[in-house]
């Protein structure tokens, strides 16, 4: 487990034989010198990954994940204790504060130095609880150009043209340096060769391939490892991953991924975070931007792990928008549910949610369980099936950017979390997601073949969620979205928990004829009982949809398949959950 690394600047307890001054110098050392240990115990969790995949320690890598996603947290939180016993009762001076920010002159020469200014934010608003920004105690803009902005010098691996593309294909994966054999290596690249000839020619591009260009170290996530990079076919350049897995025998390539899309999902904001050995993220940012040009910065820095910069990046970008629009907050499309006011801006690709202060009676839960459930997603792993939640706090907006139905939801409903003025509108507590497209609108407003292929896609969300470990409590389509590529995805958490936590049951026999007719059920429930037979009658489906349901997914109506799926998770077994379509994989056994 991570250990606190560093130790070489302590806190300095406040007395008056220290000067104004010099506990400013002292608070940035502090600063500079917790960051480096947090870079350094990040760097030392990512560089496991290799060894993982190549010892087969699932396991291992799972816990490596969490450990990870912990370690910003309680870094920050003893640093914000060493920090309040060095400057004592001068801890909340603003004048202080700004001479702290001095701070910024080292760390401008540092090749991770936008992750440091988030890091300096974190400290400032652990102290202040600042309402919208403060630009003399925070980094609300970058002191040094953005990632968006600098010019592409991601080092990459070339491979210039030979022969025959399997003999390229076969250096691209030697080149890994993985401390363990491929089941064959020959073979691989002969399969990825003719896939990828295919995929030439149905592009109208040459057949042969003039270069390779391949980032130099593989990305990490879970059970499998990915080669990213691309390929140069005359004018083409066509984007490139490869797929790995560590099986019995040695390494295989399980899948090859050419479509800007494809790669896109690999990155999804509905699954966790890569692991990957390429030091400070600049310009690995750079070079997935140039992959993934729909992709935005934010999603980039949360896909390899530096999910704090992530949302310092989506908080600009909303700025940004805000400064550049005249649009107004409105409701979210879709029901409205009973623990969250949810709302939108239309041309900004994100929901914001606030959980509501009080909830009827038939959600037995309280705010705090609410944001434990998140939290729980959050530490995670996700399965592609679950929408990443950034939390903020102090949000600060003007009013008159809210339609008057919000205002007055807020008045009603979030009192106590949501503060509304004369002029401004204060959210002390949100959640910010990617927007998707409700299940239940996409249904209602796509063709019938595209509706099918959502339920189809419903149906193994679940089943995906369930290997995962997890049960989504409610099953209603209106709690399950669509993504641009047509994923399906679960956004609504107010039930979430552990697979373990609940108890599938079979509906006892009725004892009399008229059991079958009453208001109530003539046997016990428990809070977290579920009966699968009933799934199917309260998801909210139409009957020629629930029709593909009943084909595509029927064991989900049985309570073998959720006793089966209860007894492998708690056995320990991680399963194999492939972030791409089986038309990608080379159908290798």
């Amino acid at each position: 487990m991570f250990s606190f690394p560093y130790a070489g600047i302590v806190a300095y307890p406040a007395t008056g034989d220290v000067s104004e001054s010099r506990r400013a110098d002292l608070v940035v050392l502090l600063i500079v010198d917790a960051f480096e240990g947090y870079q350094a115990a990040f760097s030392a969790i990512t560089k496991r990954a290799k060894g993982r995949f190549e010892r087969r320690e699932w396991h291992g890598a799972v816990a490596d994940a969490a450990e990870r996603l912990d370690l910003y947290g309680l870094v920050v939180d003893r640093l914000e204790s060493n920090v309040r016993v060095t400057l004592g009762r001068q801890v909340a001076d603003r004048v202080v504060w700004a001479r702290i920010k001095a701070y910024s002159s080292l760390i401008g020469a540092r090749p991770d130095r936008e992750l440091a200014e988030t890091f300096f934010n974190s400290v400032t608003r652990r102290i202040f609880a600042t309402v919208g920004v403060d630009r003399n105690i925070e980094f609300t803009e970058s002191d040094f150009d953005s990632p968006a902005t600098q010019t592409h010098t991601l080092p990459l691996r070339t491979y210039e043209q030979s022969p025959d593309l399997s003999s390229v294909i076969e250096a691209i994966l030697h080149d890994c340096g993985f401390d363990c054999e491929f089941e064959d290596l020959h073979r691989d690249g002969d399969l990825v060769a003719r896939r990828l000839s295919d995929r030439l020619r149905g592009a109208g591009a040459p057949a042969r391939v003039e270069r390779a260009a391949i980032i130099p170290a593989p990305f990490f996530r879970r059970k499998g490892a990915y080669v990213l990079g691309w390929l140069i076919s005359g004018d083409a350049r066509i984007p490139l991953a490869l797929a790995l897995l560590n099986r019995d025998h040695g390494i295989v390539v399980d899948a090859v991924l050419t479509d800007e899309d494809d790669i896109s999902i690999l990155f999804s904001f509905a699954r966790s975070h890569f692991n990957v050995d390429l030091g400070p993220p600049r310009q690995l940012i750079q070079g997935l931007k140039v992959l993934m040009p729909k992709k935005p910065i934010a999603e980039l820095y949360i896909a390899i792990g530096h999910h704090k910069h992530g949302k310092t990046e989506l908080y600009r970008d909303l700025l940004r928008h805000l400064s550049t629009s005249e649009e107004h907050f409105i409701f979210a499309p879709g029901a409205h549910g009973m623990v969250m006011v949810v709302f939108t801006l239309p041309g900004f690709d994100v929901v914001f949610k606030v959980i509501k202060d009080r909830f009827p009676a038939v959600k037995p839960m309280t705010p705090s369980d609410v944001r434990k459930t998140y939290r729980l997603v959050f530490r995670n792993e996700r399965a592609g099936r679950l929408v990443e939640a950034q939390e903020f706090e102090h949000l600060e907006f003007e009013r008159a950017r809210f339609a008057p139905e919000i205002i007055e939801q807020f008045k009603l409903e979030a009192d106590e979390t949501v503060e509304v003025t004369a002029d401004q509108v204060v959210i002390h507590h949100a959640y910010i997601e990617r927007r998707v497209t409700p299940l239940d609108v996409y249904l209602r407003e796509v063709p019938e073949q595209a509706a099918r292929g959502a339920v189809h896609d419903y149906g193994q969300a679940i089943k995906d969620l369930a290997a995962n470990g997890i049960f989504p409590g409610e099953l209603l389509i209106k709690n399950f979205g669509v993504t641009r590529h047509s994923r399906v995805v679960c956004y609504d958490y107010d039930e979430l928990s552990f697979l373990t936590d609940f108890t599938f049951r079979a509906i006892p026999p009725s004892r009399f004829d008229e059991d079958d007719y009453a208001d109530e059920s003539w046997f016990g429930v428990g809070a977290r009982d579920v009966f699968p037979k009933e799934i199917r009658r309260f998801i909210g489906l139409p009957a020629d949809l629930l029709a593909v349901l009943d084909r595509d997914h029927s064991e989900l109506y049985t309570v073998g398949f959720w006793h089966e799926m209860q007894a492998r998770v708690a056995g320990g077994e991680i399963f194999d959950i492939y972030p791409y379509q089986p038309s990608l994989r080379l159908q290798q056994t």
